[in-house]
């Protein structure tokens, strides 16, 4: 009999632990899931994991074929990924597009030639960022936008534009060009 309360007596201390513990692995297993499996949806995800490219791009138009692109940039010390709309044009040069950017955290992060990379269909290319100022390389990669959205576009936070949408002013665009892997 002393036994058993002595084994009563030590079980609410060990609760503590226990539920620490189960909470210190649910935390981990979380962390694993979000490291590997984002950019889901609309939440970041951390470093971008798939079949390295083995040589450089010159011709992003196989982009137009993949209804999203994850981009991954440094955020300070921390890898930052994200799922965004990429589109080629019929030049084969490939930009990102971003609404209302200005509020946007990866892009406040993106300075002059950053380089990041970026997935498609499981394949991780290694690439420099340009945010674009010229209005006539913007209009082209807007076009470039409406066009691909006519077949990727309608969903709630992707809608399908109008043939003859004007580009918003607050529509920015990035200019991506592959880079040898490092």
């Amino acid at each position: 009999m002393a036994v058993k309360s002595e084994n009563r007596a030590n079980t609410p201390r060990r609760w503590p632990l226990r539920v620490a513990m189960l909470l210190l692995l649910l935390a981990a297993g979380g962390f694993i899931y979000w490291t590997t499996q984002c950019p889901c949806e609309r939440v970041p995800g951390f470093v971008l994991f798939g079949e390295q490219a083995p040589e450089p791009v010159s011709d992003w138009r196989f982009a137009n074929d993949v209804p999203l692109c994850q981009i991954q940039i440094a955020a300070g010390w921390r890898p930052h990924a994200i799922n965004l709309n990429c589109m080629a044009t019929d030049a084969g040069e490939l930009f990102l597009s971003c609404s209302v950017c200005e509020t946007k955290y990866w892009a406040g992060e993106v300075e002059f030639n950053e380089r990041g990379r970026l997935r498609l269909n499981g394949v991780v290319y290694p690439v420099t960022l340009n945010r674009v100022a010229d209005p006539e390389t913007k209009d082209r990669a807007w076009d470039a936008r409406v066009e691909k959205l006519q077949r990727f576009g309608g969903a709630p936070y992707n809608p399908t534009p109008a043939q003859d949408a004007p580009r918003p002013d607050h529509w920015w665009t990035f200019s991506v060009q592959s880079r040898p892997s490092a």
